[in-house]
């Protein structure tokens, strides 16, 4: 049974506003996505709430899913899709179509929405990962530079997912429910070393931040 998002009455007024403005999400499942890239010969991994899921065992409601990819493989990306789903970019607030009057992206860690035309509701977000050289970057910590496989696990059948402390890392800036709750899920089963990266990483980017104390025990927190 999955268990239900809880978002507090702010949280819901925030995404009513933003369904308002730009249209639903009737997003893929973890199987969903799977199946939209196969063929798709470039790597992508989940990121976001479904990579907590897939990392924890721990199934839970999602409003989306996050999907990410090189910026250097977006090229491919596209001429994968064609014609049969629309690409949409999104950076510093701006929305267009992927044409083949914008056909490339208009930063290197922009967003990228799918779905099939205007009547269609989305189905996918993609947060492009810029790259260095082919090597993935850190949006948070420019400086930290790597192999994809050292940043990402692969699932029993074969699904490329991003290292918990990462994911964990990026949802720290927002601090909502749901991630405080993916905090609580994750941090248990992680191990020493991926604790002890969050912690660091997070206390240089985010100094003074609510979950350091959280992660600094090593003590297996409650669900909010």
């Amino acid at each position: 049974m999955r268990e239900p998002l809880d978002l507090t009455p702010e949280e819901q007024e925030e995404d009513d506003y933003w369904i308002g403005l730009y249209g639903a999400f009737e997003a893929f499942d973890a199987e969903g996505v799977k199946a939209f890239f196969d063929g798709f010969d470039r790597p992508w991994w989940l990121v976001g709430g479904w990579a907590v899921e897939a990392f924890t065992g721990a199934p839970r409601d999602h409003e989306d899913v996050d999907v990410s990819m090189l910026a250097c493989d977006v090229p491919t990306f596209r001429e994968f899709v064609r014609d049969r789903w629309h690409l949409w970019t999104i950076a510093n607030g701006a929305m267009r179509p992927m044409t083949r009057q914008y056909p490339d992206l208009p930063e290197p860690d922009a967003q990228i929405w799918v779905r099939r035309d205007a009547r269609s509701p989305w189905v996918m977000d993609v947060p492009v990962t810029p790259d260095d050289g082919g090597r993935w970057t850190n949006k948070r910590l420019p400086e930290h530079v790597a192999p994809l496989d050292e940043v990402t696990w692969l699932t029993s059948d074969g699904v490329r997912v991003l290292n918990p402390e990462i994911v964990l890392l990026f949802k720290a800036r927002l601090d909502r429910t749901k991630d405080r709750r993916d905090l609580a899920r994750a941090l248990p089963l992680m191990s020493d070393g991926q604790r002890a990266w969050l912690r660091d990483v997070l206390s240089h980017v985010h100094p003074g931040h609510a979950w350091l104390d959280l992660i600094g025990t090593g003590v297996e927190t409650a669900a909010p």
